[in-house]
């Protein structure tokens, strides 16, 4: 055991931790949508193996029985997946992709859903970068059936799942092992869940940040905006001895989301200016339109909404316009007045395309914003039943 244990962290399953691809796991589990246990076990271990075999029978026997993902993607299945996100401090890619699952399965799930929810879920899992642990260790103390039997209390627990019994009968014999990693309800490393939901003037749609991983003493904080117009800019100047920035500032970068990178890439997480990183300063607020790894950590806000490209405020932020982020009342405040940011606002004018035909066009055209999931406009809502497609067999 010792040796596979090092194995595994030789080979990188523990420098995941506890990114999107591990969140997404838990999240498919948690609504339902895979066979208890899957979302934790390394990927080195025989057990996935075992665990694949098994899906492959069950979705046969699903077949016979026509239990669809209709069935199991319901509103309450959403509510579920929310709160086990924000109890397990998952990546904050998982809001998106979320909102888009839903988006297809014709289920409303509002930005504004997911805060209320985080609001009164406690964070239970140790895990980095919101703890001290690794996936692995997660996997070793139970996994992701240990953390949804300890949330039973908050959860939907009638769920269907493609086992066809409910959550709550899935996970009623979970045993935690290691209840340092996975803590209790009583316990928690958090009163509230691992993401916060922000608005404001700067995200009149909302925008989010990852409250498990700021550090404490910037959760309320005020300062001096350094702008960054796109990628490109970021990187010419970021390290410029010259640059005008100290660690009060707040870096601002615009145009790396949805329309604007395009296609919103991981670049929320802005690097420390060189010159700041050698006075030893390790953290800073950094705001932007893009998404962030899920292995990440500091203070930053991402998916801001409206993007910049599109036109939404952040377009408008200038050099030295102060920026105010109090994280416990969820407001990100460009403290601006109305009447300057009018005048800006008349003046602000779209960069020509990325792109006028083909692919690129259609995705410029039809892709949604942060808050919307991201996916394309067409997407959205369940597939209409033909009425040949319900009517029985012909005997004519």
């Amino acid at each position: 055991m010792k040796h596979r244990v090092r194995s595994h962290r030789k080979f990188g399953y523990q420098s995941i931790q506890d990114a999107t691809a591990s969140t997404m796991a838990s999240m498919a589990e948690t609504l339902g949508m895979t066979l208890p246990g899957n979302a934790a076990i390394p990927a080195a271990d025989s057990r996935r193996m075992v665990l694949a075999e098994m899906s492959g029978r069950r979705i046969m026997e699903m077949v016979r029985e026509e239990l669809k993902p209709s069935k199991i993607l319901t509103r309450e299945a959403f509510d579920n997946a929310v709160r086990t996100g924000m109890a397990i401090g998952g990546s904050t890619n998982a809001i998106i992709h979320l909102i888009a699952l839903a988006g297809r399965a014709g289920v409303d799930l509002p930005l504004t859903r997911f805060d209320e929810l985080s609001r009164t879920t406690p964070m239970l899992l140790n895990v980095r970068p919101s703890g001290k642990y690794l996936m692995e260790d997660f996997f070793y103390a139970g996994g992701l059936p240990v953390v949804l039997k300890e949330l039973l209390p908050l959860l939907h627990g009638d769920a269907l799942t493609v086992t066809g019994k409910s959550i709550a009968e899935n996970n009623a014999e979970a045993v935690n092992y290691n209840a340092d990693v996975i803590r209790s309800l009583a316990m928690p490393i958090l009163s509230e869940g691992g993401t916060a939901i922000l608005t404001g003037n700067l995200c009149p749609n909302g925008a989010v940040l990852k409250q498990s991983a700021a550090s404490p003493h910037l959760l309320t904080h005020r300062g001096r905006a350094v702008v960054f117009e796109d990628h490109s800019d970021l990187h010419a100047r970021i390290d410029d001895p010259d640059l005008d920035v100290d660690e009060t500032c707040v870096l601002v970068l615009k145009r790396v989301g949805p329309k604007g990178a395009p296609g919103m890439p991981e670049w929320g997480a802005a690097p420390i200016p060189k010159k700041l990183l050698q006075k030893g300063v390790k953290d800073m607020v950094r705001i932007s339109d893009a998404r962030m790894s899920g292995t990440s950590y500091g203070t930053v806000v991402l998916h801001v909404s409206p993007e910049a490209e599109a036109g939404g405020p952040l377009a408008l932020v200038q050099n030295d316009d102060q920026i105010e982020l109090d994280i416990p009342n969820r407001r990100l405040t460009l403290r601006v007045p109305d009447d300057e940011l009018a005048h800006r606002r008349a003046r602000w004018r779209p960069r020509p395309p990325h792109y006028t035909r083909g692919y690129g066009r259609l995705f410029l055209d039809h892709v949604l914003q942060a808050h919307e999931g991201c996916d394309f406009d067409f997407l959205r809502g369940k597939t209409p039943v033909r009425a040949e497609d319900t009517a029985g067999p012909s005997h004519s």
